[in-house]
C-alpha cells in the first residue's frame, strides 16, 4: 500500500521561511510526477508547485521565485522550501504524488501538514 506523508508544517513570521517534506512508502516504482497543493479556510485546493520524473517544474504565480521544489529518489521523498512567507501562504499543504501506468494514472494524496505564517 502506497502513503505518502508530509512534515515540516508550523508557525512562521512573514517573511520567514519553512521547509516542507514529504516521505513515500510502499511504491514498487518511481513516481511520474510529485507535487505540493494547499488549501487555505473557505478556499479549494490549489496547486502550489509540481515536478515530474524529466526534471520540468510547475509553480502556482503566487509562489514563482519563492518557493522551490525538489526531490530526492533515493530517500523517496521530495520537499517544498519556502522562502519569504506572506500571510496568504497559510493554509494546509498537500503532498500528491502521481504513478503512470499504460492505462491509467494512480494519484496518492498525503493528510496534510498545516502552515500558519502570522505574526
Amino acid at each position: 500500500q502506497v502513503q505518502v506523508v508530509e512534515s515540516g508544517g508550523g508557525w512562521v513570521q512573514p517573511g520567514g521561511s519553512l521547509r516542507l517534506s514529504c516521505a513515500a512508502s510502499g511504491n514498487k516504482v518511481p513516481f511520474f510526477s510529485v507535487g505540493w497543493y494547499r488549501q487555505a479556510p473557505g478556499n479549494q485546493r490549489e496547486l502550489v508547485a509540481t515536478l515530474t520524473s524529466a526534471g520540468t517544474t510547475n509553480y502556482s504565480d503566487s509562489v514563482k521565485g519563492r518557493f522551490t521544489i525538489t526531490r530526492d529518489y533515493a530517500k523517496k521523498t521530495w520537499d517544498l522550501q519556502m522562502n519569504s512567507l506572506k500571510y496568504e501562504d497559510t493554509a494546509v499543504y498537500f503532498c500528491k504524488a502521481e504513478e503512470r501506468h499504460p492505462f491509467n494514472t494512480k494519484t496518492y494524496w498525503g493528510e496534510g501538514t498545516p502552515v500558519n505564517v502570522s505574526s
